[in-house]
C-alpha cells in the first residue's frame, strides 16, 4: 500500500534518518523564489516483505511528484531525485533482507568567510541545511565560535568548523570547493555603495588572496559591496597570484532577481513560483536593469508599472536600509538569496545539467567587461552566458541598458585601480 511522505532537499537529515517527515520541500531549480513553498510527494511502495523502518515498511521503489519547488523554482524534481542514493542496507544485524533508504550525497565542502556577520549567520544556518554539503567551514575575526557551537547542533550532514583570526584562514580553505564571501561593513542610512569601498575593497582584497593561495579551483561567490566593484578586485588579485579562472568567480546578484520576481508576482498577483525575471547589468542602484519584457509567465506592463517596478527593484536595498533606521541592512533576503546561489553551485558541480542563474561574472555579452547576466552553470562554472534574453529590448529597457553603462564601467575601472595600487605598493 503507497506511504505519502514529504522530504526536504534544504533540510536533510542526520545520517541515522535521512527521511524528513512532514517537512517542506526546498529543492533547487532555476529563477524562481524560496516564499511559496509546496510539499513534495515522495511515495515509496513496499510490495516486498521489508523490515519496517521507523514506523514505515522501506521501499522498494521510489516515485517523486512534485508540482514545484520552494527554493529555486518548479524544474527540479530531477534535482530533487539525484540528491539522494538509493543505497541497500542491513535493516538489522541478524537479518537476511535487506532495503533501500535514501541518503543525501553530502561531499562538498563549502567556507563562508564573516560568518559572524549579519549575512554571514542566516547564510550558514541555510548552507548547513544542503545535503549536498559535508563540511561548512565558518571564518571571522572574532564571534564564529559562537556561531558554529549553535550550528552544530542542528541535525544536518555536515560538520560545522570555526576558524577565527587570519592565523586559521588558511586552514578554514584547505580543500574548499564553494567559497562564500560576505565579509564586510554593513550599509547604514545615508551611506551609498561607493562609501563601503575603501573598508570592504581591503577586506576582500585580503581573502581573496588567501583563496588564490589554498583552493585556487574553488567557485568563489562574491557578496561584499559594492559586488560592480569588488568582482574585479578579485579577478586582479587572481591574476596577480596566476591562479584566475573567471569561469568560477562570481558577484552574487541573486537578490536582485528573488526581488523583481517577488515584486512582479505581487503586482501582477501571480504565482509567484511561476515568476521569472532576469535582472541584468550590475549590482547598484541603475546599474540594476530588471527586463520585465522578458517575465516568464508572459505578462504585460504599463508604463508607469514598469518605472514603478524597475525603481523599487533598483532601490529596494535602501528600502530596508532605511526601515531598518540604523540596525543594518538587507541581511536575511540576501542570505537567501546567497545560500540559493550556494545551492545552484553545488547542483552544477555534483552534475546537474540544467542549472541557470543570474550572475555578475566576466563577459563578452557587452563591451563592458563585467556585465550580469543569466548564466548556465556547470561543473566548471560557467558552462555558458545567455544572449538571448538581451536581445529584442523594449525602447525602455534599451535606454536603461545604455544609461547604466558609464556608471557600471567606472565601478570596474575603480576596482582595477584599487587592486593595481595595492601590487604597486607591494612591490
Amino acid at each position: 500500500m503507497p506511504v505519502c511522505i514529504t522530504v526536504s532537499k534544504m533540510a536533510a537529515t542526520s545520517a541515522a534518518a535521512t527521511l524528513s517527515f512532514g517537512a517542506t520541500a526546498s529543492h533547487g531549480s532555476r529563477m524562481s523564489s524560496l516564499s511559496n513553498s509546496k510539499s513534495c510527494a515522495l511515495k515509496v511502495n513496499a510490495h516486498n516483505s521489508l523490515q519496517s523502518f521507523t514506523g514505515l515498511k522501506a521501499a522498494g521503489s521510489v516515485r517523486f511528484e512534485s508540482e514545484s519547488s520552494s527554493f529555486l523554482g518548479r524544474e527540479s524534481s530531477a534535482a530533487l531525485q539525484s540528491s539522494f542514493a538509493l543505497k541497500p542496507r542491513k535493516a538489522f544485524p541478524n537479518s537476511s533482507n535487506s532495503y533501500n533508504l535514501l541518503q543525501p550525497q553530502a561531499s562538498y565542502k563549502v567556507a563562508v568567510l564573516g560568518a559572524a556577520g549579519g549575512i554571514g549567520q542566516p547564510l550558514s544556518l541555510l548552507i548547513k541545511m544542503s545535503p549536498l554539503v559535508s563540511s561548512l567551514h565558518l571564518y571571522d575575526i572574532a564571534n564564529v565560535k559562537g556561531v558554529a557551537a549553535d550550528l552544530s547542533h542542528c541535525n544536518t550532514p555536515s560538520e560545522v568548523i570555526d576558524f577565527t583570526g587570519h592565523g586559521e584562514l588558511a586552514n578554514c580553505l584547505k580543500g574548499v570547493n564553494v567559497v562564500v564571501i560576505p565579509a564586510g561593513v554593513p550599509r547604514k542610512p545615508g551611506m551609498t555603495r561607493d562609501d563601503l569601498f575603501n573598508i570592504n575593497a581591503g577586506i576582500v582584497k585580503t581573502l581573496i588572496e588567501a583563496v588564490a593561495d589554498n583552493c585556487p579551483d574553488a567557485f568563489i561567490h562574491i557578496i561584499s559591496n559594492p559586488v560592480n566593484s569588488t568582482v574585479p578586485i578579485a579577478a586582479e588579485i587572481l591574476k596577480q597570484k596566476g591562479v584566475y579562472d573567471p569561469k568560477k568567480l562570481f558577484g552574487v546578484s541573486t537578490l536582485d532577481v528573488v526581488r523583481a520576481n517577488t515584486f512582479v508576482a505581487q503586482k501582477k498577483n501571480l504565482k509567484l513560483i511561476d515568476v521569472d525575471v532576469p535582472v541584468v547589468g550590475g549590482h547598484a542602484g541603475i546599474t540594476i536593469l530588471p527586463l520585465l519584457s522578458k517575465t516568464k509567465p508572459s505578462v504585460s506592463f504599463t508604463d508607469e508599472e514598469i518605472q514603478e517596478l524597475t525603481a523599487r527593484i533598483q532601490n529596494a536595498g535602501t528600502e530596508v536600509v532605511e526601515a531598518k533606521a540604523g540596525a543594518g541592512s538587507a541581511t536575511l533576503s540576501m542570505a537567501y538569496a546567497a545560500a540559493r546561489f550556494v545551492e545552484s553551485s553545488l547542483r552544477a558541480l555534483d552534475g546537474d545539467g540544467d542549472v541557470y542563474e543570474c550572475a555578475y561574472v566576466q563577459s563578452d555579452l557587452t563591451e563592458l567587461p563585467f556585465f550580469a547576466s543569466r548564466i548556465k552553470l556547470g561543473r566548471d562554472g560557467v558552462e555558458a552566458l545567455i544572449p538571448s534574453d538581451l536581445q529584442g529590448l523594449t525602447e525602455y529597457e534599451q535606454k536603461a541598458l545604455e544609461a547604466l553603462k558609464p556608471e557600471l564601467k567606472a565601478s570596474i575601472e575603480k576596482g582595477f585601480g584599487f587592486a593595481q595600487k595595492q601590487a604597486v605598493a607591494a612591490a
